[in-house]
């Protein structure tokens, strides 16, 4: 499968009903749910058309994350941090190339873009986000935080921001395998966005 075979595709805008626009009016409002409508399908997002394959999960999903996005406890920054390591380490071109351009306008800088491919070793980072970046691998790898690594996080973090710092690893690394399993295909816009190459993706 290549980037240009999408596995499943979008749900053009004129097939969609009721309850995709009820489902994209749950999470971001009706006036954007009618904008989408008024627009048409070029207009909509892949990974929305995409979703609305099933909106009864769509709906509530796109609410739940938007909590992460749009109402966190954790800075934007050192979320976009983790959620690049997730998507170069799960290898999913949509995820890190859609992070890429969020992350620039969260005061990521090229620099430690490009650092993020080599992880908490990288001397750029600070070293509360290189205890983050390692706490990304662990939980990839093992599905959990280690004991030294969790005692330096929760010196800096409270108790709201560690649960949400979980849920940013786990939330990414689950849509990363959605991405990848569907053959979601970038957006145009996103075709401009100078982001790394991720190595091995070259036949997705």
């Amino acid at each position: 499968m290549t980037a240009t075979q999408a596995r499943v595709t979008p749900v053009p805008v004129e097939e969609w009903g009721d309850d995709a626009v009820a489902a994209l009016s749950d999470s971001f409002g009706r006036e954007t749910a009618e904008r989408f409508l008024a627009a048409g399908t070029d207009a909509v997002p892949n990974v929305l058309g995409t979703l609305l394959r099933h909106p009864g999960l769509a709906g509530p999903f796109l609410t739940y994350n938007n909590v992460l996005l749009f109402t966190p406890t954790l800075p934007p920054r050192l979320r976009e941090l983790m959620v690049l390591r997730v998507a170069w380490r799960t290898r999913s071109t949509y995820e890190w190339v859609q992070h890429v351009r969020l992350a620039l306008s969260c005061d990521v800088t090229r620099e430690e873009i490009d650092a993020i491919a080599r992880g908490a070793e990288a001397e750029t980072w600070t070293p509360i986000e290189a205890d983050l970046l390692a706490a990304t691998d662990q939980l990839v790898d093992g599905y959990r935080i280690d004991d030294t690594t969790w005692a330096r996080l929760a010196g800096h973090f409270d108790e709201r921001q560690l649960v949400e710092l979980l849920f940013v690893v786990g939330t990414y690394t689950g849509l990363a395998m959605v991405f990848n399993s569907l053959g979601l295909e970038l957006d145009d816009e996103l075709d401009s966005v100078d982001a790394p190459p991720i190595p091995g993706t070259e036949d997705r």
